[in-house]
């Protein structure tokens, strides 16, 4: 069933200050709809003026923002949290028209908003230094705990609500201003955003939102106002934007792409393994998650089985129109996309890598315009091929067999990613012991949910570093003065 759906995009994504801006520099971005292929906006893209006018009112907004009161950046934060919660609908509507995201799942995303926002808004005014003197001493020391001033945040287009609130949000708990520059595929939930935080109370110019062309990037990044630059995306930008950062001495972090591997024991609850398994790697967002459990380890007594389970599952998740309130698996966002996972997938299968249980291809009918492949699943494969080495960062599984607890470790940690990981078994000593052994940032055991507020998250290897989330993620944001007064 296909709800009652306003398919009206927003006018003006820019918005720096207070100013909606409508006509920008950096020329226009024609946005496609992945559910049909078709246009349906046309995006003005920041250039070089505009990141440079948005840097100059976020370093004037700085004064006044980290000049407040903790108990009143807080209190700001709730009421945008407030706010986030009551437009949770259009938000829905929003991620489901720019992104493909299912009208089932694209709720989340403002509920994990507002969680994030609520969190850190506890976090305002708690900020505090520590005396750092030791007795006796003939000197009194003490740490200040400082925001860096302007922050450039940039965000890639899969969940952007919910890279708002893991990044923009801590940086504003801490007192810094942000200047955010959402990927152009995306911009309608950014620029929502960023509306909401003014409606709140949160001065102009504490949040600038610039979706914008390369330029705006480099200029964003190599602006000497610009403190720091927080990034999610891809390996391969994120050197592109380390090598700017480097020239300038300039810190940063980096939410990274993932290759999670899913480890299921033989004592596991095999239902629940098997359901997760395919939910979480080519169901949810279609696949296009950096944590998702992409690599499926299994032992081999089980094995035949799970991969039996698993492509039933798989094979009976709802796939279509996003508007559809039936609908599990949407596409994924782009032709280029699509043209870069069927790839993998086509050199998967001419060299042998593994034994093609599902899918493999795009979908036509009446999902032929779209963005929409099938899901799809390799058994069997070659823990050293590249779809088992790569992100595919689209709806695809590959299924290895694994016979000890010591072959699993070597095989999980066998890629360059070092973001998730996750254990299914019913033995906790050996869960933990598994979990220690990984080589990774975050560890999920028996189903544990995703990015919780309160928890740190982030990566290493090619999975970046820095964290979000926790105390971890505001730490992120102040840098310590140390003050020293002789007796």
């Amino acid at each position: 069933m296909t709800n009652e759906f306003d398919s009206s995009c927003p006018a003006g994504c820019l918005l720096i200050g207070d100013e909606v801006i409508e006509q920008a520099s950096g020329g226009v971005y024609t946005h496609i709809n992945p559910a049909t292929g078709k246009a349906q906006a046309e995006i003005p893209l920041a250039g070089v003026a505009e990141t440079e006018k948005a840097v100059a009112t976020a370093k004037t907004a700085f004064e006044i923002w980290r000049g407040m009161p903790g108990r009143e950046r807080a209190a700001l934060l709730n009421r945008l949290a407030d706010l986030i919660k009551q437009n949770a609908s259009e938000f829905q509507r929003l991620a489901v028209m720019e992104g493909g995201t299912p009208f089932s799942m694209a709720a989340g995303g403002a509920g994990l908003a507002e969680e994030w926002t609520r969190y850190y808004a506890g976090w305002a005014d708690k900020l505090d230094g520590q005396v750092v003197s030791s007795y006796p001493s003939d000197e009194f020391i003490y740490t200040l705990p400082e925001p860096y001033g302007v922050v450039g945040i940039i965000v890639t287009w899969n969940g952007p609500l919910i890279s708002l609130g893991m990044k923009v949000i801590p940086a504003l708990a801490a007192g810094n201003t942000v200047v955010v520059k959402p990927a152009e595929q995306t911009p309608f939930v950014a620029a929502m955003f960023g509306k909401l935080a003014l409606e709140a109370g949160i001065p102009a110019g504490v949040i600038n939102i610039l979706p914008g062309a390369v330029e705006s990037a480099q200029a964003l990044i190599g602006h000497p106002d610009v403190q720091k630059i927080s990034f999610t995306g891809g390996p391969v930008t994120a050197r592109k934007i380390l090598h700017q950062c480097a020239e300038l001495l300039k810190p940063s972090v980096m939410e990274l792409g993932g290759k999670s591997a899913n480890i299921v024991f033989e004592d596991a609850d095999l239902d629940s393994a098997a359901q997760h398994a395919a939910t979480m790697s080519v169901g949810l967002l279609s696949g296009q998650g950096c944590e998702l459990p992409t690599r499926l380890l299994v032992q081999e007594s089980v094995y035949d089985e799970m991969v039996e389970r698993v492509v039933a599952i798989a094979k009976a998740l709802p796939i279509g129109d996003p508007r559809d309130v039936n609908t599990f698996i949407g596409p994924v966002i782009n032709e280029e996309a699509c043209e870069r996972i069927l790839g993998m997938v086509e050199r998967a299968k001419e060299s042998g890598a593994g034994r093609l249980v599902l899918g493999g291809e795009r979908l036509g009918g009446e999902l032929a315009d779209g963005f929409f492949l099938s899901p799809t699943i390799f058994a069997d494969v070659d823990p050293h091929s590249e779809i088992a080495q790569q992100e595919v960062f689209g709806p695809v599984l590959v299924i290895q067999k694994f016979s000890t607890e010591e072959e699993v470790i070597d095989i999980a940690n066998s890629t360059q990613y070092g973001l998730g990981g996750y254990i299914q078994t019913n033995d906790l000593k050996q869960a933990h012991r598994v979990a220690a052994a990984l080589r990774t940032g975050f560890v999920h055991i028996n189903g544990s949910r995703n990015i919780p507020a309160h928890a740190p998250f982030g990566g290493l290897g090619l999975s970046g570093f820095g964290k979000e989330g926790g105390r971890p993620g505001l730490d992120e944001f102040v840098r310590l003065k140390t003050v020293s007064l002789a007796q």
